[in-house]
């Protein structure tokens, strides 16, 4: 969604756009994220105002996602939601190599006569989603020797586990 600057006024206006699915799941894509999947287009509300140059915008999105387990692989779907924050400033006022305090993470840069916000949502939904996929916290999942799904039935494998570059010195128990 691109909104022109002489738009946004000192009052606060909002707005509302959908995120399509493909858009999102190609922005995973490129940044390496292929445990997750966005299900559909993803609605997104946006408050927005200026003060003096800088730009304020908030937010939220909501969505529905497939994840893939990393302890069983199984797939299954979520709900995500979150709000967002972005503050834009003029881009003549980023200073070149300035480290970033932790209130500036919100913090980015416009130029031109509009804005997109698109990209700036997108990567909100990319940083919202979890580090790691799990299909539940009491997911058991996959059996290290046979490859069984744990949550499904139980294998008949030999729990104990020996490390093989520790094996020799079992001999020596002997």
């Amino acid at each position: 969604m691109k909104i022109r600057i002489e738009e946004i006024e000192d009052t606060e206006k909002d707005a509302a756009f959908v995120e399509e699915v493909s858009e999102i799941n190609a922005a995973l894509a490129r940044t390496g994220v292929i445990d997750y999947q966005f299900q559909g287009a993803v609605p997104v509300n946006v408050h927005f105002y200026r003060l003096g140059v800088d730009l304020f915008f908030r937010g939220q999105f909501t969505g529905r996602v497939a994840g893939t387990c990393a302890r069983c692989l199984a797939n299954y779907p979520f709900s995500l939601q979150k709000e967002f924050t972005f503050i834009l400033k003029p881009h003549a006022q980023q200073a070149a190599g300035e480290e970033l305090a932790e209130e500036d993470l919100s913090l980015s840069f416009y130029q031109g006569d509009e804005v997109d916000l698109a990209p700036l949502v997108r990567e909100a939904m990319i940083l919202s989603l979890p580090t790691r996929p799990i299909c539940s916290d009491e997911c058991r999942g996959l059996c290290p020797h046979c490859g069984a799904n744990r949550n499904v039935r139980a294998c008949g494998c030999h729990e104990e586990w020996i490390d093989p570059r520790l094996a020799v010195l079992r001999t020596l128990k002997r």
